[in-house]
């Protein structure tokens, strides 16, 4: 997959295209239905399959407030995009000129005259363009006008709803990563710096611990999870701590990961922590022997939840 960031960056001998668009935040079984037709509309009439999205965020320039946390940040969505080979992904620079301009404006200058837009793929729900005013109706006038196709693509449903990224937001808010799994594809994954933490893990417990610093992304609710770690390509079982440590008086949350059958200097790697089943609650302890205690029966839990089949990656 080519990712574009600047109409300068489509190649010369760009033809024509069936473009997708939308945020596609978690790029969950919703947004992989709508991009696996593109492709496979793509791929029927000769076409470059292109993702348009948008950074940042619209809601973020249009409120001048910060949006809720991210189920994927850039970096996390153009990898999945591109493990569903999408020819091109191009990442639309979101202004409040952008957003002033009117449909017809949007559709001739940027899917018409810069992607070369021959059909065009938008979700059952999809709206654009100062008010939102570009409907599927808009969209289909306009196809006639300037020559392109639209079609409709309607919801994914999972047990009974719409599957969308706000009820993935509300599970993952929650600490039900494992009914998120379904409605994303994949088991919910962060990835974030180490960084230096209180460096209570290893020297007062004796279980060393991650501590990651999150910027953007959606943190699961408080407590304990099962995990799958991923460091420098390797992939090991964990347990994952979101909380405040109440046992030692913290104030701050603190996103503590444990990887288990592992010791090393890894301060400053990146490491990626996909969130299995919560395990229990955060809890206040009488101190570090009972706190220890509990962890070792939260890494008995976990290899045994890790370990099953359901659980596999």
């Amino acid at each position: 997959m080519r990712v574009i960031r600047h109409i300068d960056e489509i190649p010369e001998n760009f033809s024509a295209s069936c473009v997708t668009i939308g945020n596609f935040d978690g790029v969950h079984k919703g947004h992989q239905l709508l991009i696996e037709r593109t492709r496979e509309k793509a791929l029927s009439k000769g076409l470059a399959s292109v993702v348009l999205t948008f950074e940042p965020h619209p809601l973020r320039v249009l409120t001048g407030k910060k949006t809720p946390p991210f189920i994927t940040v850039l970096e996390q969505k153009l990898q999945l995009l591109q493990a569903m080979n999408v020819d091109y992904c191009a990442v639309l620079p979101f202004t409040k000129e952008l957003a002033a301009q009117s449909p017809e404006e949007f559709v001739r200058d940027f899917l018409v005259r810069d992607l070369k837009a021959k059909e065009l793929v938008i979700g059952y729900d999809y709206a654009f363009g100062k008010g939102r005013a570009g409907n599927y109706e808009m969209l289909c006038a306009l196809g006639q006008k300037y020559s392109f196709g639209v079609e409709r693509v309607g919801p994914y449903m999972y047990d009974s709803a719409v599957v969308s990224s706000t009820r993935i937001r509300d599970l993952v808010n929650k600490g039900q990563v494992w009914d998120a799994r379904p409605l994303l594809g994949r088991f919910y994954t962060v990835r974030g710096e180490i960084e230096h933490g209180a460096n209570r893990g290893g020297r007062l417990l004796g279980f060393p611990t991650a501590n990651l610093r999150l910027v953007d992304e959606l943190c699961p609710g408080l407590g304990v999870y099962a995990v799958w770690t991923t460091l420098n390509d390797v992939t090991r079982p964990g347990v994952a701590n979101i909380g405040y440590n109440p046992t030692f008086g913290n104030d701050a949350i603190s996103v503590e990961v444990h990887i288990l059958d592992f010791d090393g200097d890894i301060y400053g790697d990146d490491l990626t922590v996909r969130f299995v089943q919560r395990l229990r609650s955060e809890k206040k302890f009488n101190g570090p022997q009972e706190l220890t205690e509990q962890i070792d029966k939260d890494i008995a839990l976990s290899r045994k939840i890790l370990s099953s089949s359901e659980a596999q990656l």
